[in-house]
């Protein structure tokens, strides 16, 4: 047999083994051994697959599957239309997600803004200057106390200077910041002020396509990637002022805290990663090297690195933010939201970012109506019960540990009373009991489709070695054995625990607590709040809301804000 048929019986066998849902370009040494030298697809093939893939046909079954899959003009040549057309990272699925419940109501009334009232003298060194929340520093600059241009340049010297500690920056947009922070003071000098984001130095992950800079995902194989587009995210800030100074860093294709530069470090600890993916955001914010940054989330990238750096992290409802320009990992689970140093600031910086941009058909136009003079005596919040109870097991082996997860217990119980002494009721909540982990592999599913073509071209291979050490290029060969019915199913099951969880919040606003593998996959927000210190290491308290209910969270945060100190703590560099 020559050795164009042995690549035709070869295909054909892949394509049968898609064709009974077990498709897969990574086959078990044996499988591809038979497949090669086979002329077609026998039983003994289909026996082999539908054991891998847990499905049980008869032995009858299994006959007609290889009299079908042997036919001429099978499906074969569909799949290698499929591979040949290249869809590359951007181009979204025609299956559009969106997390609302049938029945539930959106929100229509839209109201105007209401900011607090700042009044702030400049501080009398650049290090105070460089740690204020965006707040105050949108103060300084409209009461033209400092310029757009000397901010810029503050941080700038910032981020050069602790670079070589944290390992946060991929690349400096100096010229692009230098080009507009001189617009910024032209513009506040002449009368024109567009808002409280007007000349405030920012880092955007580098997953946001910025025209004329690189970006590279994290990712070796993308180190010179320059995209022609701008991200919408990327546009929106900077029609509001915002003055972008560099791109931070990010755990390789979105995920963990290591990239092809090294690992980002915890400014808080050096020793310690600064958590993923949103690493260089979560460092870069923590450390004052940026007046704000934007990260991304799929299952715990804004929260986690929020967490650990000790800055306040918003991860938005899915389908508030567009994410055109930004990579795709799970076009059902990313979120882009803001991180900075307060509750407000997210407020701020979100106001600008959302809405539909007619790019990203996932986007609904929903109200954001920001009050921070609102009552929060009116909020209805719940607590997640097993969040602050104590199920400690004691560790001789592992004391730190032990004394590290008591002062995390003891931080949340002291943070739940802060927020009854402001006046907020609060009742005990449980979260359903779902089986979330059963359809983890959604995420893993989408995000081998979105880089399919490298996986089948051995372009991400090299991720797999230090300091990257990804384990992404195996992850996506092996979510091709993933059945497309079980992937359809999985997002069934989704559906209904999407519901689930709406009728279990009932009358609550929202409620204190986190279940990251849950909300990520419901789509609902959440908000980190920094709320103290557990062996050197921060804190967070974290508010979940309903569906679009990021007014609430956020409010909630402000006022725990307002009534303490933990965001305004800075590590000591």
């Amino acid at each position: 047999m020559d050795k164009q048929r042995l690549a035709m019986n070869r295909r054909r066998f892949l394509a049968g083994l898609s064709a009974v849902g077990v498709g897969s370009t990574l086959m078990p040494g044996a499988l591809v051994a038979v497949a090669q030298d086979a002329a077609e697809v026998t039983v003994e093939m289909l026996a082999a697959a539908q054991e891998m893939a847990g499905l049980e046909f008869s032995t009858d079954e299994l006959h007609r599957l290889a009299e079908r899959l042997n036919r001429p003009g099978n499906v074969q040549a569909d799949f290698e239309t499929l591979r040949a057309a290249n869809l590359g990272n951007a181009t979204q699925p025609a299956l559009v997600f969106n997390p609302v419940p049938p029945g539930m109501t959106l929100p229509t009334e839209d109201r105007p803004m209401r900011r607090t009232v700042v009044d702030v003298a400049m501080p009398s060194s650049d290090e105070a200057l460089a740690f204020l929340p965006l707040t105050h520093l949108a103060r300084l600059v409209e009461t033209r106390q400092v310029k757009p241009s000397e901010l810029t340049a503050l941080y700038l010297d910032r981020l050069k200077r602790y670079d070589p500690l944290l390992h946060c920056v991929v690349s400096y947009t100096e010229e692009l910041a230098s080009r507009q922070a001189r617009q910024a003071d032209e513009e506040i000098a002449a009368g024109t002020y567009r808002g409280p984001l007007h000349g405030i130095p920012w880092g955007a992950k580098d997953l946001l396509a910025v025209r004329g800079t690189r970006t590279t995902w994290g990712a070796s194989p993308y180190a010179n990637q320059v995209i022609d587009a701008d991200a919408t995210v990327y546009r929106r800030l900077t029609d509001a002022g915002a003055i972008l100074v560099a791109k931070l860093s990010m755990g390789a294709l979105a995920s963990g805290d290591r990239w092809f530069g090294g690992r980002t470090r915890n400014p808080w600890n050096l020793e310690q990663g600064a958590s993923g993916s949103s690493a260089g955001p979560g460092a870069a914010t923590a450390a004052g090297l940026v007046g704000f940054a934007i990260g991304t989330e799929t299952r715990g990238s804004i929260i986690s690195p929020s967490t650990r750096n000790g800055v306040t992290g918003l991860r938005p409802t899915f389908g508030r933010v567009s994410r055109y320009g930004a990579m795709a990992l799970s076009w059902t689970m990313d979120k882009i939201g803001p991180m900075c140093r307060s509750a407000e600031d997210c407020a701020l910086v979100f106001d600008v970012m959302l809405g539909p941009d007619g790019l990203d058909n996932t986007v609904l136009d929903v109200p954001f109506n920001w009050d921070a003079t609102s009552q929060i005596s009116s909020l209805r919040v719940g607590y997640l019960r097993s969040a602050f109870e104590d199920d400690i097991v004691d560790d001789s082996e592992n004391p730190q540990l032990v004394e590290s997860q008591r002062q995390r217990l003891s931080n949340s119980q002291v943070a739940l009373g802060v927020i009854r002494d402001l006046g907020v009721q609060v009742a005990p909540f449980d979260l359903p009991d779902v089986p979330t982990d059963a359809i983890g592999f959604i995420l893993g599913t989408e995000a081998a489709a979105a880089f399919d073509v490298p996986t089948l071209n051995a372009q991400l291979d090299s991720m797999r070695q230090p300091p990257e050490e990804s384990r992404w290029p195996d992850s996506f060969r092996a979510s091709r054995f993933v059945p497309a019915v079980e992937y359809l199913q999985a997002n069934r099951l989704r559906m209904r625990i999407i519901e689930e969880v709406h009728e279990s919040l009932g009358d609550f606003d929202l409620f204190v607590g986190s279940d990251l593998g849950l909300t990520n996959l419901t789509g609902h927000p959440e908000i980190s709040i920094p709320s103290g210190f557990a062996q050197g290491s921060p804190t967070s308290l974290r508010l979940t809301g309903k569906l679009f209910g990021e007014a609430g969270i956020l409010r909630l945060a402000h006022a725990y804000q307002e009534a303490t100190e933990h965001h305004l703590q800075y590590p000591p560099l």
